[in-house]
């Protein structure tokens, strides 16, 4: 199997395989009344009702070049995907939840989705303009994104902590990749971990007490698939730092918002090490 989409348990460290596939699957979001997980695969994307896991389609209408950043708003009515059909560069597009037509959202390209503001107003994305990358937020009813920080560096994985107050990120701004943070209107960055590993999609636990994200071994160029990574969380009351689990993932394995509703849980994607 190429792929197998998994549950981790906080509380006791277990992990449940939900759906083993032949298909390469990536970026499990948790839709918000805990029933089911959302994924890409194949440039579309799919539902997986956890009481009988299958892969079901979500109809994303005329999108079917869709990449691995995407979730569900936090009142679970939309699902914003990042695709590639209209314009050969990732834009941002809103859907139903039950699939639909898309409405895009972002007119600059390429834009690739990771975020989305507790009250559901806002989107967080990672842009590339003028040859640079950098991180921007723009109201769900479109018009001028809202650039937050760029320059000296690569950006990525932008995602909102719980309260609102703070945009998580990961940069090599420093000169190593390390998990960051910036107030949500702009101001200056925090750098939130210091280490020799290659540190990349910070997602905030729900209660806002930790924070989880995948580390790659010293070294690593880029955020790629198919290495041996850890899950690590970040502690906010201590800044101590523990790992999880080790794995054979990388680039699809946690991009996007990935923790249960109640934070007890969160779902991550491994792959079978050898696999074509």
């Amino acid at each position: 199997m190429r792929s197998r989409l998994s549950i981790y348990d906080l509380a006791t460290g277990a992990v449940q395989e939900v759906l083993a596939t032949d298909r390469l699957i990536e970026a499990p979001n948790w839709t918000p009344g805990g029933g089911s997980l959302i994924v890409n695969g194949e440039g579309r994307m799919f539902r997986v009702p956890l009481e009988a896991p299958d892969l079901i389609p979500v109809d994303t209408g005329h999108a079917v070049q869709c990449n691995n950043d995407h979730g569900v708003s936090p009142d679970g009515t939309l699902l914003a995907i990042s695709d590639s059909t209209d314009t050969g560069q990732s834009c941002i597009l809103v859907l139903p939840i039950d699939g639909g037509a898309p409405r895009r959202i972002t007119a600059a390209v390429p834009s690739w989705w990771h975020g989305w503001s507790p009250d559901g107003a806002r989107l967080a994305y990672v842009g590339r303009r003028e040859g640079g990358f950098g991180i921007y937020t723009i109201s769900m009813d479109g018009g001028d994104e809202r650039h937050l920080v760029s320059g000296g560096g690569h950006y990525d994985g932008p995602d909102y902590s719980p309260d609102g107050r703070w945009i998580w990120f990961n940069s090599d701004r420093g000169g190593s990749m390390e998990l960051w943070r910036i107030p949500v209107g702009g101001g200056s960055e925090e750098r939130m971990t210091a280490d020799d590993r290659v540190n990349w999609f910070p997602h905030p636990s729900p209660d806002g007490r930790s924070v989880l994200y995948l580390s790659y071994q010293p070294g690593t160029e880029g955020h790629p698939r198919d290495r041996d990574v850890e899950l690590r969380l970040l502690d906010l009351g201590d800044r101590s730092v523990r790992t999880l689990l080790d794995l054979f993932g990388g680039q699809g394995t946690i991009n996007v918002p990935c923790w249960a509703p109640d934070g007890s849980r969160f779902a991550f994607v491994r792959y079978e090490r050898g696999s074509a």
